[in-house]
């Protein structure tokens, strides 16, 4: 098999193209949300949501409701509850996500024990991307819009929040409203997410790119292109090697991010060397 039936060669497979489409919506949604995560130091915050919605969906499961549903809105109670508990003097922002985080899903493990049976929750924890329904896809495609928009419109208040909050403070702008906006936002983006690599890797997804991105530039567009870029390759490269070496596709979609990190963290050292040499030459020479 050639290079180029290795990487198409899956693509005739419609489950495929959907597993694609779904990988590459949802990544790069969570890369755009993810670079603000990364500024502000949020990234516990994306862990805590990703394992906070599993009571949602157990609920859900449990009442044959709508999971999805569930899913949100446990994701938004958990936003919510951060923001209100982190704005109280008594109890620092790190504690209340710790509490919260370790609170709910200690519960959905709890409703999951009481089912006698991990098997029916396995694809909320770990993903199955290939099994996504057209329903599933035209959900992402909503919540990727929903997210997007609002990224656009809040563009300049969530950048100066993300670099000088006590500045924006000053001129009039809402830091803790627009938390609360970037929190919720969070919480749409794992509950889409969680289809494709499941509660436990989805935080990677919101963190990976957006990290890698960060080491290769300071200028935020551009670091929200690189990082929508590494999380729509590591979506293609990570459901190809998952199909053709038969494993879970939400493992190698996130190491497939992991690798794209290491070598954004290889290029950085290799730039800065060659800066320093630069530097030392330039110095000889004056």
């Amino acid at each position: 098999m050639n290079l180029v039936e290795w990487v198409v060669g899956p693509f005739q497979y419609g489950f495929m193209r959907t597993a694609a489409i779904a990988g590459m919506l949802v990544g790069v949604t969570c890369a755009l949300l993810g670079i603000y995560v990364v500024l502000r130091r949020m990234a516990f915050i994306g862990d805590a949501l990703a394992h906070t919605v599993l009571p949602g969906l157990v609920i859900a499961y449990l009442n044959r409701w709508n999971m999805v549903g569930g899913a949100l809105l446990a994701g938004i109670a958990t936003a919510l509850g951060i923001g209100w508990l982190s704005r109280r003097r008594e109890i620092r922002e790190d504690t209340a996500i710790g509490i919260l985080f370790t609170g709910m899903f200690a519960l959905g493990i709890l409703l999951m024990s009481a089912v006698r049976s991990f098997r029916d929750f396995s694809h909320m924890l770990f993903g199955y991307i290939v099994g996504v329904t057209d329903d599933q896809l035209r959900l992402f495609a909503l919540i990727s819009l929903a997210i997007g928009i609002v990224l656009a419109l809040l563009h300049k208040e969530l950048e100066l929040t993300s670099f000088d909050p006590t500045h924006a403070e000053v001129i009039g702008l809402r830091p803790d409203r627009l938390r609360y906006v970037l929190l919720v936002l969070m919480a749409l983006a794992v509950v889409g997410a969680i289809q494709a690599v499941g509660v436990v890797l989805t935080s990677a997804l919101l963190i990976v790119p957006a990290a890698a991105a960060s080491l290769l530039t300071r200028r935020l567009p551009s670091m929200m292109a690189l990082a929508a870029a590494i999380a729509v390759f590591a979506s293609l490269i990570g459901l190809l090697v998952s199909y053709h070496l038969d494993v879970s596709s939400g493992a190698t979609i996130v190491l497939a991010c992991i690798a794209c990190f290491l070598l954004a963290w290889a290029a950085r050292g290799v730039r800065e060397r060659i800066s320093a040499v630069s530097a030392r030459r330039l110095g000889r020479t004056t």
